[in-house]
């Protein structure tokens, strides 16, 4: 019980971490994917969240892998991240773990914009939260 009270808050403390923008999608009006949107960040900051190797690894199958590497790199937080996931999507090296834990839960983007990769639309953050709203002709 402890842990799922735990994770339900390492979840809610900021919606600007990697592992809600990795499952962010646009719903602009004639948009056939939406994603992955594209990150820019004018302020981040990094906060030490307790590692929890098996959350990491059920998040694993959640994940679009490539899109979180491309995202990590541009915002210079993907070094020693793998560019592929093994193929039962585990990973039992804790560095590797630990490194995946820091960009999913530790890195929060604070200040920026997405953009809709469609239509270019930009969608600010700010402290840490993004504004999707859409106008009534989106």
């Amino acid at each position: 019980y402890q842990r799922r009270v735990r994770e339900a808050v390492v979840s809610t403390q900021s919606t600007g971490k990697l592992l809600t923008h990795n499952m962010m999608k646009s719903h602009c009006k004639g948009v056939v994917n939406g994603f992955p949107l594209k990150l820019t960040s004018t302020q981040m900051d990094v906060k030490e969240i307790e590692f929890n190797p098996d959350f990491v690894n059920r998040m694993l199958s959640r994940l679009e892998w490539p899109a979180l590497v491309q995202i990590a790199n541009q915002l210079g937080v993907g070094e020693g991240l793998p560019e592929m996931l093994p193929e039962e999507q585990q990973f039992e090296d804790e560095d590797i773990l630990k490194k995946i834990h820091h960009v999913l839960l530790e890195v929060d983007v604070i200040e920026g914009e997405l953009e809709c990769p469609e239509t270019g639309r930009k969608f600010p953050i700010s402290k840490g939260i993004p504004d999707m709203r859409l106008n009534e002709e989106e």
